[in-house]
């Protein structure tokens, strides 16, 4: 039998998935810094939540590619909440944000067509890309006191196959917004180069200040595409419920294109259609939670750290995640090795594009007493075992300069 070149993956576990795996099985204690899913963390839903899935109307088999009107009014009102004017005519609804990136590469896509994604980034990219036979092009992310573009970094990652940027808004791990002026180099670009624009907005909910912009307003003269959806929004990543955005030049005929590529698959299920105005109306108890959650979390990351300044919490805006920069004296992935048999679970920084050594993201989201023991454990480990003299018991700076930073 042969098999499709877009499945030709190295499907064998990880050293450092199986001593998960196996730690696991043995009962042994892990203080998870990587969760991501919140029905496991602790929250309290309501409890007549699912209730909204018996709604009568889903017996009735009423095909619409684009999603049920009502659906697709209460994303409206969402983005209407965001100060955001967009009609439900300008949505399709998808059964996840992977699918809806599915729907765009086949849109915007040929095969050898590249898109840009900027690094750090979440690492989920690069399959969805072979397997619509599309590669991806790495614009770098720099940091200065805070994440950035480097717009001169796009511009030269740009060649005559690129056909979109793709933006996460706030980006996953770094947790940084996109600023006025960077959206204004990415429109200048797209412009230039007859470039769309696909914007990741699931953690937009999620910041630490101010309510940020959504790019479903649009940017002048540039196809953008928002994607979005329950997932993070209502903390609902099992009712598989997301959608597509289309504003800027030529909305109405890519929607009538990926009107025809939804009704190929129709994938979204009656009863989430149904239930899904009913599960945004509430997302604000959930909400509320995980915000509380991740701000006491970062707080407790930030007390702990307060007295090792060779250790440093970069800057974060937003989303569930932080990046932590630590001594670079062997690949992450060793470190990570090492605190995993300590009951500490923690992402290298290389999973999200960083360099191999001297970066850990974690989790903001877990439980906060879990959460505290995991980050005392972390730190202990790396003063005993990246210590400077051997006295001080502090992590010494190994580096003068961030490779990251300008």
């Amino acid at each position: 039998m042969r098999f499709s070149h877009r499945t030709d993956w190295n499907t064998e576990e990880s050293e450092l998935a199986r001593a998960h795996r196996l730690r696991a099985k043995a009962g042994l204690p892990i203080a998870d810094l990587t969760a991501s899913n919140p029905t496991r963390c602790g929250f309290t839903y309501d409890s007549n939540l699912l209730d909204a899935l018996t709604n009568v109307k889903a017996l009735d088999y009423d095909p619409q590619p684009r999603g049920v009107f009502r659906a697709r009014e209460a994303v409206s009102g969402y983005y209407a909440g965001h100060g955001v004017a967009l009609k439900p005519e300008q949505i399709i609804l998808t059964t996840s944000t992977s699918e809806a990136y599915s729907f765009l590469l086949r849109l915007l896509c040929d095969p050898g067509s590249e898109l840009l994604v900027p690094q750090p980034g979440y690492p989920l990219f690069d399959f969805l890309a072979v397997m619509e036979d599309v590669r991806l092009k790495p614009a770098p992310l720099v940091y200065d006191y805070g994440w950035q573009i480097d717009p001169e970094g796009f511009r030269r990652a740009i060649t005559p196959q690129t056909r979109a940027i793709v933006l996460v808004h706030p980006n996953n791990p770094t947790g940084h917004f996109t600023k006025p002026w960077e959206a204004e180099e990415l429109g200048r670009l797209c412009r230039e180069f007859d470039l769309s624009l696909i914007v990741d907005e699931v953690f937009l909910d999620y910041g630490f200040g101010a309510a940020p912009k959504s790019f479903a307003a649009g940017l002048e003269g540039v196809p953008v595409y928002v994607v979005s959806g329950l997932s993070k929004i209502a903390g609902l990543p099992q009712m598989k419920a997301a959608w597509i955005a289309a504003t800027g030049p030529q909305a109405a005929e890519a929607l009538d294109r990926l009107e025809v590529i939804a009704d190929t698959f129709l994938s979204m299920n009656a009863p989430v259609q149904c239930a899904l105005p009913a599960w945004l109306a509430g997302r604000e108890a959930i909400q509320r939670q995980i915000r509380a959650r991740v701000a006491a979390n970062l707080a407790e990351l930030d007390r702990q750290l307060a007295g090792w300044p060779e250790l440093r919490r970069l800057v974060v805006e937003g989303g569930w995640y932080a990046v932590l920069r630590i001594p670079a004296l062997e690949p992450d992935e060793q470190t990570a090795l090492a605190l995993l048999e300590r009951g500490v679970w923690v992402h290298p920084g290389y999973f999200f594009g960083l360099p191999e050594s001297g970066w850990l993201v974690i989790s903001l989201l877990g439980p906060e007493r879990e959460f505290s023991t995991g980050v005392t454990s972390l730190i202990t480990f790396l003063g005993t075992n990246h210590g400077g003299n051997g006295t001080s018991g502090r992590p010494e700076v190994l580096l003068e300069e961030d490779p990251l930073s300008r």
